[in-house]
């Protein structure tokens, strides 16, 4: 047999002199878990169409569709309407009551491989619309539009849903409405909310008490406004009713404006604010007391005192209008009793001398004529004038009142007579200079004829004492003399050439 090469093959498999033939496959063995992972179930031919579930029974297969069973409300909300082939997603022109011929889908194909056949949805016409023959755009039928409800929350819903979102709105609302206001309420670190803390009890004011004495003795002070005809303003001053008939006592340099001009005008205001026109009764610028007198019904009447109860230490209350600031009270002590003093003498008047209470009650200007009253809310004094070191005369803790004994002795007999007659010695007398041997009030002349003269007072004597009154200067002499009555026979001490003599005077009027 003749050799043939190539033209069959070997024992070893080759495939003639010019190729080889294929390498055996290497299968490497595979892990048995991975085999039950990722292995295609035993029956199953398919790998991506099919799934495998072993039956109940355990015996065979069963095979199951890829997309899980729709839920009942997407299948609902999107699936064909039953018994109706061929709808959209676009509302059917029936529906929203247009006519016109519904376009034929662009797919009607239902075998299209990839398109799950059990999905509800169909495909509809294209978005973009050709032209026709004429280069038209035909016009696309529109639909029903959608309302708010179906739009937010699909085309059931409820009214009770709606209303609990609207309160539930509501109450968010209100509830950041009360944040903001918290935060802008707090503010800084710096502001915020006070705790005060407050007194469980009202003030006490007991009896006796300075508020009490106030209360009761102010409506009894009143204002007083000099004025001129066709000025402005004027002079102002206090004033103390002492009689239910409407007379109050009060300073004479407070209505000296008046006593010398009948066109003056003098207004009282009471404490309550009411205004009255007043008439000069009788002034006496000596003892530099008045009386004025206003026409009201039942006014408040002050209770008088004894000043000569007082004693130094004693507390007393300054009522007045001191610089025009009517029912104005200051309180204090009696610093002093029976202190002389020598004030006035302005625009050419004669200075006033008397015997004053010195208190540390403040008293300016405009207190003057008010009332000094004590602890009980009696008046004691008429405040009248003041110390100060300053050049708008200010207080300074020391003022005077004339005392409501005297006081009320010189309103009286101007109410009676408008007038005042005071006692006279006769005599015109100077302090003794320092390092006199006598201190006293020395005899500078002698009114022939006089109650002096008459006594056997001559020039050059010095008197020291009259009555129970010690004197110490000629303002002494003044009060001690003026304490008297007219036709009164009181002692007079004095020193004479070393020796002291006492003589009896019949004192005179002026």
């Amino acid at each position: 047999m003749t050799d043939q090469p190539n033209a069959n093959p070997d024992q070893s498999g080759a495939v003639g002199t010019d190729r080889l033939g294929p390498r055996p496959l290497e299968r490497p063995a595979v892990d048995q878990q991975q085999a039950a992972v990722f292995g295609r179930p035993h029956g199953v031919e398919g790998a991506f169409d099919k799934l495998y579930t072993p039956p109940p029974n355990g015996n065979g297969q069963q095979k199951l569709s890829l997309a899980p069973p729709t839920p009942e409300s997407l299948a609902e909300a999107f699936s064909r309407p039953a018994g109706a082939e061929g709808v959209r997603l676009q509302r059917p022109l029936e529906a929203s009551g247009e006519n016109g011929a519904a376009e034929d889908p662009l797919w009607t194909d239902t075998s299209d491989p990839w398109r799950d056949p059990a999905a509800g949805a169909v495909l509809a016409g294209p978005a973009v619309v050709p032209e026709d023959e004429e280069g038209e755009k035909p016009k696309l039928p529109s639909g029903a539009q959608l309302s708010l409800p179906e739009v937010l929350f699909g085309r059931r819903v409820q009214p009770k849903a709606l209303a609990l979102l609207g309160v539930v709105a509501l109450v968010i609302g209100a509830v950041g409405g009360l944040v903001g206001w918290w935060v802008g309420d707090t503010g800084s670190s710096l502001t915020g909310s006070a705790t005060i803390s407050e007194a469980e009890a009202a003030k006490e004011r007991p009896p006796g008490s300075l508020a009490d004495i106030a209360r009761r003795v102010a409506p009894a002070v009143v204002s007083l406004e000099v004025v001129k005809p066709g000025a402005d303003s004027g002079e102002q001053g206090s004033g103390v009713v002492i009689d239910p008939q409407g007379y109050i006592l009060t300073n004479e340099h407070v209505v000296a404006t008046a006593v010398g001009d009948a066109a003056t005008k003098i207004t009282a205001v009471f404490n309550d604010g009411t205004r009255t026109e007043a008439k000069v009764v009788g002034a006496d610028q000596k003892t530099d007391l008045a009386v004025v007198k206003v026409n009201v019904t039942n006014p408040v009447v002050m209770q008088v005192g004894k000043s000569s109860d007082l004693q130094v230490g004693d507390a007393v209350i300054a009522v007045g209008s001191p610089l025009a600031l009517q029912n104005s009270i200051t309180s204090g002590i009696v610093s002093a009793l029976d202190r002389p003093v020598t004030a006035g003498g302005d625009n050419g008047a004669a200075p006033v001398t008397y015997s004053a209470i010195q208190t540390d009650a403040a008293i300016n200007h405009g207190n003057s004529g008010g009332a000094l009253v004590d602890s009980r809310g009696a008046l004691v004094g008429i405040n009248s004038a003041i110390r100060s070191s300053s050049s708008d005369g200010g207080s300074i803790g020391i003022g005077f009142a004339i005392p409501s004994d005297y006081a009320i002795k010189i309103a009286k007999a101007l109410i009676k007579d408008g007038k005042v007659k005071h006692a006279d010695i006769g005599i015109n007398a100077a302090s003794t200079v320092a390092g006199s041997s006598t201190m006293g009030a020395q005899v500078r002349n002698v009114a022939p004829g006089g109650p002096a003269a008459g006594a056997g007072i001559k020039e050059g004597d010095v008197i020291t004492k009259i009555g129970d009154h010690v004197v110490r200067d000629s303002a002494e002499l003044t009060v001690a003399v003026r304490s008297h009555d007219p036709g009164q026979v009181v002692p007079v001490q004095l020193a004479r050439d070393g020796a002291l003599l006492v003589v009896d005077v019949t004192l005179g009027s002026d």
